[in-house]
């Protein structure tokens, strides 16, 4: 079945494909300059600082409904083992984890999404096997990612605690949150889209919060304002990123194939944003800077991650 032409002029619109050059495999992040990343540092005043991970363990968010995506698995071996038969010599104790690589707050990279047997820069989707993984485009090319975060805390703005199941943020959303928290938004940031609905997990509905019965979050219009924002990476506080159900019935998730294979963006799920929408109200300042880089596994189509942001 053929994409749908309203899905089609987005992809047009957007397109990032040999912007940075034809072996490029950082897409937005490329908006990180050495320049964007020192101004971002006159962000931090207070140094406050706010982790805006959820915890990696057994009986996480999970809920098997993507099947490998498993909660972390933590086994502590060689317990209080010692080179010597000494009580008072050297001891050690180590861990293993097995987990899915997006089972809590994570990045998906460039190589999570692919359609029309493409994945970003127009390689062919053929690039990613479970030998090598996501081959040229994985994880590992992405050094960091460190700049000025913005929250974007659309449910605020909207007068409530948390977004509908299957609301679509517009782009006049997104302009909304902005003009009410008096933000500028600036090539090369990294925006994080309150939705609200983290507070379901903290009450300890994880079925409610990562059900596939609907989740807010962006939808198409936002598209086209990340790409005219220039905007280096977007997470959100969802299980899904973009809003499920999809709008366009022949193109579901959509956001994901036309920010991630044909932007080039790099987005983020699963990201905590409570405390930080709290801070920010309190204070009224909705920038800052954040730490968010991934771990460097070879091949990987996405990282967990532990982001930071600094006030």
């Amino acid at each position: 079945m053929a994409l749908p032409q309203e899905f089609l002029d987005i992809q047009a619109q957007v397109r990032n494909w040999g912007r940075w050059g034809d072996d490029d495999r950082l897409g937005t992040l490329n908006f990180l300059t050495d320049e964007v990343v020192r101004a971002a540092a006159t962000e931090v005043q207070t140094g406050r600082r706010i982790s805006l991970a959820t915890p990696l363990e057994s009986n996480g968010m999970q809920l098997g409904a993507i099947p490998g995506r498993v909660n972390a698995e933590l086994t502590t071996f060689a317990v209080n083992m010692s080179l010597e038969d000494r009580p008072e010599a050297f001891h050690t104790s180590d861990d293993a984890v097995t987990m899915g690589l997006q089972a809590g707050t994570h990045w998906d990279g460039l190589a999570h999404v692919s359609y029309d047997g493409q994945v970003y820069g127009g390689r062919p989707a053929s690039i990613i096997t479970e030998e090598a993984g996501a081959g040229e485009i994985g994880i590992e090319n992405v050094r960091s990612i460190c700049g000025r975060g913005v929250l974007l805390d659309v449910a605020r703005a909207k007068g409530v605690d948390e977004l509908d199941f299957g609301y679509a943020i517009t782009a006049d959303d997104l302009d909304t949150a902005v003009a009410a928290q008096g933000t500028e938004i600036r090539s090369g940031d990294i925006a994080l889209i309150r939705t609200g609905l983290m507070r379901r997990y903290h009450a300890g509905e994880k079925e409610n919060y990562n059900g596939w019965s609907g989740s807010p979050g962006p939808g198409l219009s936002c598209v086209p304002w990340f790409h005219r924002h220039e905007l280096a990476a977007v997470a959100t506080d969802t299980f899904i990123f973009e809003v499920y159900p999809s709008e366009l019935e022949t193109a579901a998730l959509g956001v994901h194939m036309l920010d991630v294979v044909d932007m080039g963006l790099t987005q983020g799920q699963n990201w905590d944003l409570e405390a930080l929408a709290a801070d920010c109200a309190a204070d009224g300042r909705y920038s800052f800077f954040l730490e968010a880089s991934p771990q460097p596994f070879v091949g990987a189509c996405g990282s967990p991650v532990n982001p930071v942001a600094i006030k």
